[in-house]
């Protein structure tokens, strides 16, 4: 659940003039295949991570991502820190600085569809996630996420299509496998705990420019925000090698996932402070609406068409 939300995505954006086309041949490539309040961003949370070369990931985990160790069940994510029950749905309210530096108030909405889609040899859900800016949606991404065996949680791409008052601007995708080296991530460890070594949460290279990477920074902390108060959360710290000194903190709740976003580092620029405030299941009706809706995302990709296609869970 990237907010459940991709940093890395933006910052390639703006760096990059987006050309939807380019999504063609990825596709074809693919074939084969304590406490707080208020402002969060204070000083409270440890921040030792050294960043690494852009040139490759770090290793997700000790035995790396191998499709050997998911099983059929892949598609069930029920890690207490990273729940993705299908119908529930996550919006996040708050903040950010835009890149002439003004403030613009930011909203994520995710929801965790009934939809599963085979990536790279693994059964993985079909996350989707939308942010607006201003009210005005600016990302429609579709995330895929698996569970091994193990109990860890781990990020397979997205295809993410760019908005701009109210016309498609373009789009791009990134899965494991492809002959350009994009590789899965780790997006929760089973057991989190400070001391674990950083992890990278993917990994796809340029143009893409995915190359996030994460540690647990804190846990037993307390914080509340509007949807509840929680004695016990989790802290994940994350960066981009390309960017030192800028962090991104992710508060997790046990049963619930991703409840705040925060920011630390003088070079950290969006600033982005979020909030979970709305969070629970839709109805069977709106459900089937979300499904109607991703399944017509997805079919725009064209050539997406290519990877084994979305389907409903049995």
């Amino acid at each position: 659940m990237t907010a459940v939300h991709d940093r890395t995505a933006r910052t390639w954006w703006r760096n990059i003039v987006p050309l939807f086309l380019a999504v063609l041949v990825v596709l074809a490539a693919c074939e084969g295949q304590r406490s707080d309040s208020g402002d969060v961003g204070a000083d409270d949370v440890s921040t030792d991570a050294s960043p690494q070369s852009s040139a490759a990931p770090a290793a997700p985990s000790e035995g790396g991502f191998d499709p050997a160790n998911f099983d059929q069940d892949s598609a069930t994510v029920d890690n207490p820190w990273f729940p993705l029950e299908p119908g529930t749905r996550y919006v996040w309210e708050g903040r950010a600085f835009d890149d002439e530096g003004q403030r613009i108030e930011r909203r994520v909405v995710f929801i965790v569809t009934d939809l599963t889609k085979e990536i790279a040899g693994v059964r993985t859900v079909v996350g989707w996630d939308r942010d607006f800016d201003d009210g005005s949606m600016g990302e429609s991404e579709l995330i895929f996420y698996a569970q091994d065996a193990d109990g860890d949680v781990w990020h397979l791409g997205e295809y993410v299509e760019h908005w701009n008052e109210g016309e498609l601007d373009g789009a791009r995708l990134w899965v494991p496998g492809s002959p350009e080296g994009a590789r899965a991530g780790l997006a929760m460890h089973a057991e989190p705990a400070v001391g674990t070594p950083q992890y990278s949460q993917g990994f796809a290279p340029p143009p893409w420019f995915w190359n996030d990477h994460a540690k647990v920074a804190d846990v037993g902390v307390r914080t509340c925000v509007p949807v509840d108060c929680f004695d016990d959360a989790i802290v994940i710290q994350e960066f981009e090698p390309r960017f030192p000194g800028a962090f991104q903190l992710k508060y997790y709740g046990r049963g619930v996932g991703n409840i705040r976003v925060g920011w630390k580092g003088s070079t950290d620029e969006e600033r982005e402070v979020m909030v979970l405030t709305e969070f629970g299941p839709l109805s069977p009706e709106a459900l089937a609406k979300v499904r109607e809706r991703v399944l017509a995302q997805e079919e725009r990709g064209l050539a997406y068409g290519r990877l084994p296609p979305a389907e409903p869970r049995t």
